[in-house]
């Protein structure tokens, strides 16, 4: 059994704080009973395609909203969930890119060749143009589709923008993080530009107002020149709460009790979120649309536990794969739920936004093959049983191996050196290295000296490359099955080699200095022209033998160049 450690603060204090007396089982912090009779009442029916609002957050930890016990004010989001069903049982995953592609796809990473890290500004890369994406399905349908806030699915040329992939208007970013005031954005030293684009336009005049205020007066206006009678369809990605941690000085005030000044900023970020998603309500309800809505709620990762974030009790953060990387914070709030004011544990993915919210629309799938998603409806509405019984979180062919992993440690059918975790029914298996593993309190105690995030480590167990967890039974993966059920590490072992079987080569592409802002008048933008063929480059060879293949020496440096940059720049995504 593995032995924990506890720097600056023992595990009686911690209880002490009360931060370990959270019951994971206990369905909320806010009554779930309905109390108002108007309430209890069956839902008015489907009369025509409900308006569809979802709404993304950026980098949002799982312990950063008030029905998880957080110290972090968020009453409109509260509120919305406790009156819809909150989904305790959800998972996205654990970076940007990976999200954002399995919401607009429906499609695992491994089926869009996306499978390793993001799409970086200076990338020859995007959503890849063969797939159909969720807006289109929806315009099909009959929808006027809209997207305000944060794209980062690649712009290298003008077919990868928002505009082109099923989107009537956007107005937002293209790359993975800007300032919230200048809206400029640095990928490395001297590599600067502007990045906000309304449609394929670069939006100079906007600069200098706060981007959630702003994408939030998007959101209203086009509810006000939209008719209630026609589909709406509004993707609102909110680039809050990721880094930079910038916020009106306000919400700041709010917060000056707080010892820790990264989580200060933090929180006050999130609570000026929820503020917005309150005004997108209320805009929802004034121009008409509110009654014959579903408004969909997401986190895309876990939060950034150095930049102020919290997945407590979880274990790990932001590009990992333990549960504080991929478990998110997700709720449905509308008048057309049946059973409303409840906490589903229904297993739900970020895949199964796409059949769900088409099925919904009364889009036509039927010529939609290969989607890893399932609708998930009538588990959200209703209470009903998931269709998912099984999650595939990644594999990651190109992440750097684990030390200690090997082809013999996965029982000669998987090379546990890869980078990959499993979820099936209530076992969940990782495999190569899964990233940073602690157990981080939430960062309110005291600026206390040394590193506050190293709060809980654990001390043993390093040299592994095979952990296995009874998620149902132990959410937090504390206790590590792996060697008393080989049985069941072999089982999911063998699900893992199925689903290799079906992934396509990684489009992780070298950077291109056309992309340089320099050379497109100060902004990020399209430079690759329309007659440019779709780069990548890798694919599954990190299951087969590398020391094969033979390398020139500039190969090796450069592969080892991409690795070290990949491991750098994890802190930036």
């Amino acid at each position: 059994m593995a032995v924990y450690a506890l720097t600056g603060f023992s595990l009686v204090s911690l209880l002490s704080f009360g931060y370990l007396s959270w019951d994971w089982m206990k369905p909320s912090l806010v009554a779930d009973v309905a109390t108002d009779p108007i309430e209890k009442s069956l839902p008015p029916t489907f009369t025509r395609p409900p308006h569809i609002i979802f709404i993304l957050t950026d980098d949002q930890g799982y312990h950063d909203i008030g029905y998880h016990g957080s110290d972090i004010q968020t009453p409109t989001l509260d509120r919305l969930a406790a009156e819809g069903v909150k989904l305790e049982n959800y998972y996205i995953q654990p970076i940007c890119t990976p999200s954002r592609s399995q919401l607009i796809t429906g499609r695992y990473q491994i089926h869009t060749g996306l499978q390793h890290s993001i799409i970086r500004p200076r990338q020859p890369n995007c959503l890849p143009l063969d797939q159909v994406t969720l807006p289109q399905k929806l315009q099909e349908a009959g929808y006027s589709t809209h997207m305000v806030g944060k794209w980062h699915l690649g712009f290298y040329k003008k077919e990868c923008l928002p505009t082109r992939r099923g989107f009537d208007t956007f107005l937002g970013s293209l790359t993975g993080n800007v300032d919230y005031y200048t809206y400029d954005n640095c990928d490395g030293p001297g590599v600067c530009g502007y990045d906000l684009h309304e449609g394929e336009d670069v939006a100079w005049d906007q600069s200098g107002k706060y981007s959630t205020f702003l994408y939030t007066q998007r959101v209203s206006k086009i509810l006000a020149s939209h008719s209630p009678k026609e589909p709406i369809f509004i993707y609102v990605a909110f680039q809050a709460v990721h880094t930079p941690l910038q916020s009106p000085k306000e919400y700041i005030y709010r917060y000056r009790a707080m010892g820790n000044v990264a989580r200060r900023k933090y929180a006050a970020m999130v609570t000026c979120m929820d503020e917005a998603v309150k005004n997108i309500t209320w805009a929802l309800k004034k121009y008409g649309y509110y009654d014959n809505s579903v408004i969909v709620f997401s986190t895309d990762n876990g939060g950034q536990t150095f930049s102020g974030g919290s997945n407590w009790p979880l274990r790990g953060r932001k590009g990992t794969y333990w549960e504080g990387g991929v478990r998110g914070i997700g709720f449905v709030h509308s008048p057309l739920i049946k059973r409303k004011r409840r906490t589903s544990w229904a297993l739900v993915h970020i895949t199964d936004w796409y059949p769900t919210l088409v099925s919904l629309a009364r889009g036509n799938l039927s010529n939609v093959q290969g989607l890893d998603g399932y609708d998930v409806w009538p588990a959200i509405s209703e209470g009903k049983e998931s269709p998912r019984t099984e999650i595939l979180h990644n594999i990651d062919p190109l992440y750097n191996h684990a030390k200690y992993g090997s082809l013999e440690d996965g029982f000669g059918i998987w090379n546990t050196a890869v980078q990959a975790s499993i979820r099936v029914g209530e076992w969940k298996l990782l495999t190569g290295d899964p990233g940073y593993s602690d157990w981080i309190p939430p960062q309110t105690l005291t600026n206390f000296p040394g590193s506050w995030w190293n709060l809980e480590r654990l001390t043993d167990g390093l040299r592994k490359s095979v952990w296995l967890f009874n998620i149902t039974a132990d959410p937090y993966e504390r206790y590590d099955l792996s060697e008393q059920r080989p049985d069941v590490v072999r089982t999911l072992l063998m699900r893992l080699v199925h689903y290799n079987r079906t992934a396509i080569p990684v489009r992780y592409p070298a950077e291109n200095p056309r992309a340089h802002p320099d050379f497109n008048g100060g902004a990020w933008g399209p430079w690759a022209s329309e007659d440019d063929g779709e780069e990548w480059e890798g694919g599954r060879e990190p299951l087969k033998s590398r020391n094969k293949k033979k390398k020139c020496k500039i190969c090796k440096l450069r592969s080892f160049f991409r690795k070290l940059n990949t491991r750098l720049m994890s802190n930036r995504i």
